[in-house]
């Protein structure tokens, strides 16, 4: 059972699940907020002349006694047959204000804690990433694109993936090695279509260049690794980067090389038509088993659309190989 529940934040919230229809819940690995939008039914919005939504209400959303959403309504609309169509965004929509900061020798849940207590926003579990990265200095970006390149710096310096995500209320950063799905979505499972692409427009290089400016001497030093091979087949497509003036040659070479195993490669996505389960979100490994195009691996999830109607529950689901 769904259950959707408006908090008008003076005491009163209001359980609006048999009222309210085609409620669509869309999380997105990188750059925007989760998201819920769902209307409510004009023959049910007047029972109680007490009852209102404003934009700023927390909306909670539960599907069978398992939390799935957490946010604030940021758009109210209603039609001449008085219902009333409402958005909602989760925490991260307020990360997309701008700021300046500098850090240095911080991790990438030192950046979140410190970013989420001049906001005050709510953090929750935080794994450790192992890594603190030497400098960083952003000015006038959105705090979710500041978050985001640390996340980006410690994956490009250790080769592993974190998530950052809003975790029902709270601010959350996961190592994706321990945030699995438990089963798998295929042939035979829950899957209802498909839709396969290979290309290499997205995030594909093989040339990769990193440079920085030597204080001392005055001269700018760059780093560079190509694949000749897939130069030939498919052209230039080169990255540009600055690094950390504080990086030695042996770390600047050894993320050349791990930049070069993530990138010089076609980027491989595929696109699910499924029955849904609630338990499906961006950021996590998903098993996947499709005969046809041979593929039997585990595949990250990076945009997923829920869809709830009476009671048919449908997902979209939008996949990369990492």
């Amino acid at each position: 059972m769904l259950e959707i529940l408006i908090d008008n934040k003076n005491g009163r919230v209001w359980d609006v699940s048999e009222i309210a229809k085609d409620l669509t819940w869309t999380t997105t690995r990188v750059g925007r907020p989760a998201s819920v939008d769902f209307t409510l039914i004009g023959s049910g919005i007047y029972q109680d002349k007490a009852f209102t939504v404003q934009n700023g209400d927390i909306v909670r959303v539960r599907k069978d006694d398992v939390n799935v959403f957490y946010g604030y309504v940021f758009n109210v609309k209603q039609n001449r047959d008085a219902e009333i169509s409402i958005k909602a965004y989760d925490q991260v929509r307020y990360l997309l204000n701008k700021d300046t900061y500098v850090f240095k020798n911080v991790t990438t849940g030192d950046v979140i804690r410190k970013i989420a207590a001049d906001f005050k926003l709510k953090v929750g579990r935080i794994d450790d990433t192992g890594y603190r990265i030497p400098s960083m200095v952003e000015d006038g970006q959105t705090l979710l694109d500041i978050i985001e390149k640390a996340n980006t710096l410690t994956m490009s310096a250790t080769g592993r993936f974190f998530v950052f995500f809003d975790d029902f209320g709270a601010l959350s950063l996961r190592d994706v090695r321990a945030f699995e799905a438990g089963f798998y979505i295929g042939d035979g499972s829950l899957m209802t279509g498909f839709e396969y692409g290979r290309d290499i427009d997205s995030d594909t290089y093989n040339r990769i260049k990193l440079y920085k400016d030597n204080q001392k001497t005055g001269k700018r030093e760059v780093y560079m690794v190509q694949d000749s091979a897939n130069i030939a087949r498919w052209g230039v497509l080169q990255l540009y980067e600055a690094v950390d003036e504080e990086m030695n040659a042996a770390q600047i070479n050894e993320l050349l090389n791990r930049l070069a195993a993530l990138k010089n490669r076609e980027q491989r996505t595929l696109k699910l038509e499924a029955i849904g389960d609630i338990r499906v979100r961006t950021g996590m490994y998903l098993p996947v088993v499709i005969e046809s195009l041979g593929i039997n691996q585990p595949m990250m999830v990076d945009e997923v659309t829920h869809r709830f109607d009476g009671a048919d529950h449908t997902m979209s689901i939008t996949l990369k190989v990492i």
